[in-house]
């Protein structure tokens, strides 16, 4: 949408000056009418869109957080929104604020102002506080969106935990390994050549690997991340092998189930969260699927709401998805039961939240001693490699 500079005269006469986005002068001067100003000149400023592309989750949820305790106090939106932009420490929580006040000035809902910001706020929040509008609880549905946000950026933190350590001791390892093939045993490799007597498999095969490093030292560090970036070009480019990528992810061993648990979680969090604020169970299992990022947990949450819509209950739909635990399918069914649908996500959510702490703590636990024996037999072979010909020798040299 282009940025249109304008002038434009109030009802007493006076001259205001101002920039706005709009369509084209039609839609500008409507705007402007809206609020009682009557279009003298107008010139566009920029012909892209000034809208923010994205914003940190936690910048987000602060602006939230802010506007809802603003509103629960009775302060009038746009008020709320302005003290915002006065208040807010960076240029980007000030353009936002100031970009929202302008939208709801010129006769936008809040629903509707973040709705021109998709790259901030995502469609599951935009149609939850149109919900909240809608129904007159705009504070309490500001109170749990800032909640799913804080446990969202929470879960954030722990999937970077959890994939964070495995990579740096993967880092550490390649590096001891690369070190010793060429650079430590290429020197000893002379040493043993010169005992004049018979290499062992051992030490023959370690000098063929410390070679193989030697002269390939381009290829070795050059093909991985290769094999990486065409396996994301495939997996861009072709569904179907995204989705074995996926599956593979819920499969693989150690952390495979912790992603489980996450995906989990975070489907039943914000199925609890807008069932609870009045959003129909239909279209929340849409919002639901859409924020899903495995290809995997999309497809079955898709047939199972398309089984809903046919008339099965809840449980059942989900219950003859095999990816869904006995746990997840028993909770619904009570909460299906009692009518209180929105607990046993809640608790759900509880559950894995709690489960996926012990599980990362596990895995990290796993990680250090299997460092140390990987580390070990590394070392060991080669000790074994070097030091086994030259103990022989010295052997024979005592005999």
């Amino acid at each position: 949408m282009p940025l249109y500079q304008y002038r434009a005269a109030s009802q007493d006469g006076s001259v205001t000056k101002g920039r706005v986005e709009a369509l084209h002068e039609i839609d500008l001067e409507a705007q402007l009418k809206r609020i009682d100003l009557s279009l003298l000149s107008a010139k566009v400023v920029s012909s892209g869109s000034t809208a923010i592309k994205s914003m940190p989750r936690r910048e987000v949820l602060g602006i939230l957080f802010q506007l809802e305790m603003l509103v629960r106090a009775g302060v009038p939106i746009l008020e709320s929104l302005a003290d915002l932009r006065d208040a807010s420490d960076t240029p980007a929580g000030r353009n936002l604020a100031g970009s929202l006040f302008e939208k709801i000035e010129s006769g936008s809902t809040l629903g509707e102002a973040v709705g021109f910001f998709p790259g901030v706020f995502s469609d599951t929040v935009v149609n939850l506080i149109r919900s909240g509008e809608v129904t007159g609880q705009l504070p309490d549905v500001l109170k749990e969106i800032v909640r799913s946000l804080k446990w969202q950026d929470e879960m954030a933190t722990q999937t970077k935990k959890l994939l964070t350590y495995p990579a740096f001791v993967f880092v550490i390892i390649g590096g001891v390994v690369f070190f010793l093939m060429i650079y430590l045993v290429p020197q000893l490799i002379g040493f043993l050549k010169n005992l004049g007597q018979e290499i062992p498999l051992q030490t023959r095969l370690l000098i063929g690997l410390s070679g193989i490093f030697v002269e390939y030292w381009w290829a070795l560090l050059s093909v991985p991340p290769l094999v990486v970036v065409s396996i994301l070009a495939l997996s861009a480019a072709f569904p179907g092998v995204r989705y074995k990528l996926h599956q593979m992810q819920l499969t693989m061993p150690v952390l495979g189930p912790v992603l489980k648990k996450m995906t989990m979680a975070r489907f039943a969090d914000t199925l609890a969260l807008m069932y609870r604020t009045g959003i129909p169970l239909i279209d929340g299992l849409t919002y639901c699927e859409k924020i899903s990022t495995n290809l995997v947990i999309q497809n079955a949450i898709r047939r199972a709401r398309e089984r809903v819509m046919t008339g099965t209950s809840i449980s059942e739909s989900f219950a003859s998805e095999q990816l869904f635990p006995t746990f997840v399918i028993r909770m619904i069914k009570v909460g299906e039961s009692t009518g209180a649908l929105d607990t046993s996500l809640a608790n759900i959510s509880y559950f894995y939240s709690r489960d996926i702490d012990e599980s990362i703590s596990k895995v990290q636990a796993m990680i250090e001693p299997a460092l140390t024996v990987v580390m070990g037999l590394i070392l060991g072979w080669i000790m074994l490699a070097v030091l086994g010909p030259i103990y022989d020798t010295i052997s024979k040299m005592k005999t």
